[in-house]
């Protein structure tokens, strides 16, 4: 498809093949594009599961074992107010959502006003990790059920003292409008939008080309966004 695209267009080029575009993946520097936004940054996290082409897939088709289910953790960082994907990982199903926050904050050209994420990031290290890069950052995340605040929360309570406190005095759901919560839905329709337009499957079969290919997917995303997006206003 590609070499009759180039000869309507008049490109005299050689095509390379699919051996050798998924051979060269593994060290193809993919650019990320400009964050489009020059606020300040708010970083809403998540993650979700990408499926695995391979072995289990053809043997349940084939001769309809059960298959082994394999899949790969996808981590994405949003800005709140554009939606684009500002940092991304792609790891181990194992790998914990809060211990893998940092690599995600290194990819950022700058230290983020606002953390967001869900119950899985209530954790001291996400928050120092945040802190650490920017002192006056505000942290919001869910505390688990039962938390309680520290013992130095009635003279100098930290942020999750706060967040403790206002979930004891006025409900979750109360919470979960005065601190801006709810806002977390965006990056959850990112990802929504990543497994409508791209697909929730990784077609690569080396870790290396897997990353490469979810840069690109991501690159283009982020692209699609920056030549518009729609505008929804409600009406009742």
């Amino acid at each position: 498809m590609i070499g009759s695209i180039m000869r309507m267009l008049s490109i005299d080029l050689p095509v390379p093949d699919h051996t050798t575009l998924s051979r060269r993946a593994c060290g193809l520097s993919v650019q990320s594009l400009r964050r489009m936004g020059t606020s300040d940054l708010h970083l809403i996290v998540d993650s979700t599961g990408l499926k695995l082409r391979g072995a289990g897939e053809w043997l349940f088709e084939k001769h309809g074992t059960a298959k082994r289910r394999s899949w790969r953790k996808l981590h994405i960082g949003i800005d709140a107010d554009s939606g684009e994907i500002v940092a991304f990982d792609l790891t181990d199903k194992d790998v914990d959502d809060a211990s893998h926050v940092a690599p995600l904050l290194d990819q950022l050209a700058g230290a983020p006003a606002s953390f967001m994420g869900d119950g899985a990031y209530d954790r001291a290290c996400v928050l120092d990790g945040v802190l650490a890069r920017n002192p006056n950052a505000k942290f919001i995340a869910p505390p688990c059920k039962g938390a309680v605040p520290e013992p130095m929360a009635a003279t100098s309570p930290t942020q999750r003292d706060q967040h403790v406190l206002a979930v004891d005095a006025h409900g979750r759901m109360n919470w979960q409008k005065t601190s801006g919560y709810n806002r977390r839905s965006k990056v959850e329709a990112a990802i929504s939008r990543y497994k409508r337009v791209i697909g929730d499957t990784l077609k690569s079969r080396d870790d290396a080309r897997r990353v490469t290919e979810v840069a690109i997917a991501i690159k283009s995303l982020n692209r699609m966004s920056e030549l518009g997006q729609a505008n929804f206003a409600r009406v009742a």
